[in-house]
């Protein structure tokens, strides 16, 4: 049973929307924080470069835990840290779906697609509990705006026959996040993910049930999985789970994520501390020339492999830009260029 925690984060009794913060057994440590949201709908900066316009983002805050996430210094912005906090004091918009389809039935509701899975993960475990998800695909699919998801949740098994009948009105794209064929290490870097063989049983299903299924590989971790044996034996597996494509690229330290990253890179494996430091030399990209090296070698392996597909988001945008007639979206984009804040979150 769900206990309400009258002693919610300071930060967060400022924020106008905030109706409860509860703790409950089964997530041992996590505080959700329920909030009634205003906006559903959130634009994205045009000179982001992204393939799509908008984004839902129902939760804020991730239980997956993965030190690398781009999206940690949101948090700062509710006056919480980019650290444990964005690992345990989550955000939970429980209104999102009756405030997306007021949103989505506004005459200036262009029906541009929509991504899902940019800052925070629609199908973690708390997914389960809350249960938003089906309320958003038939919101999308009854209003006819496109739609794609990004995930590492398998709790997206449960909706595939609610996105195949969504499918048959709007384009739909599904996109898996691995990067991680040595599970020892996903679980180090990735603490609260599911393992690579539950994504990889993910991404069958997900092909399975007829759609498309791009996987986003990333990041990739200098000196940890960058090697020709490791992309090799994980591009071999996400073929064989039925994958249509890869898009892969290196690790990205944006603010917030350095700090934390770097943090358990010096407990892990502090020999590569220096190294680390000298090839992003400050900054959030590793070296150009590391880049370019590192694409060289993803070519390689896509195309031994035969993944040579684009991204889910990539694929529904371009899709609805040519039904619109507008220029689509380029080959490249890359999430490493998303917002870290999201003004219309509450």
């Amino acid at each position: 049973m769900a206990a309400e925690d009258t002693s919610a984060l300071p930060g967060l009794t400022r924020l106008a929307g905030l109706v409860r913060s509860v703790q409950t057994p089964e997530f041992a440590g996590v505080t959700f924080h329920e909030i009634a949201c205003k906006s559903a709908l959130s634009r994205v900066p045009a000179q982001s470069g992204m393939p799509f316009e908008w984004t839902i983002n129902p939760t804020r805050g991730c239980l997956h835990q993965c030190t690398y996430c781009f999206a940690r210094k949101t948090h700062e912005y509710l006056d919480l840290d980019a650290g444990r906090d964005f690992d345990t004091q989550i955000i939970v918009k429980t209104n999102v779906v009756e405030v997306l389809r007021r949103e989505l039935s506004r005459p200036s509701w262009k029906g541009e697609p929509v991504a899902l899975g940019t800052n925070s993960d629609p199908y973690m475990r708390a997914e389960g509990r809350y249960r938003l998800m089906p309320g958003i695909i038939r919101a999308l699919a009854d209003s006819g705006t496109s739609f794609s998801i990004l995930t590492k949740g398998p709790l997206l098994k449960r909706d595939l026959p609610l996105l195949q009948q969504a499918s048959a009105s709007v384009d739909v794209g599904i996109g898996v996040s691995l990067a991680f064929a040595d599970a020892r290490l996903q679980q180090q870097v990735e603490p609260g993910t599911p393992t690579p063989k539950a994504r990889l049983d993910l991404i069958r299903a997900v092909a399975d049930s007829g759609f498309e299924c791009g996987v986003m590989a990333m990041p990739i971790l200098p000196w940890l999985t960058d090697s020709d044996e490791h992309l090799d034996r994980l591009f071999s597996q996400l073929a064989a789970a039925g994958a249509s494509g890869v898009t892969a690229g290196a690790l990205h330290l944006r603010p917030g994520a350095r700090e934390w990253f770097l943090q358990w890179l010096a407990r892990e494996y502090p020999s590569l501390v220096r190294r680390y430091r000298d090839l992003y030399n400050g900054g959030s990209y590793a070296s150009k020339d590391y880049r370019q090296w590192l694409a060289g070698k993803v070519r390689k392996f896509k195309l031994r492999h035969g993944l040579t597909g684009g991204a889910a988001q990539l694929r529904v945008s371009a899709t609805a830009a040519a039904r619109r007639g507008a220029v689509p979206p380029p080959a490249e984009a890359s999430f490493e260029a998303l917002p870290v804040h999201e003004p219309t979150l509450f």
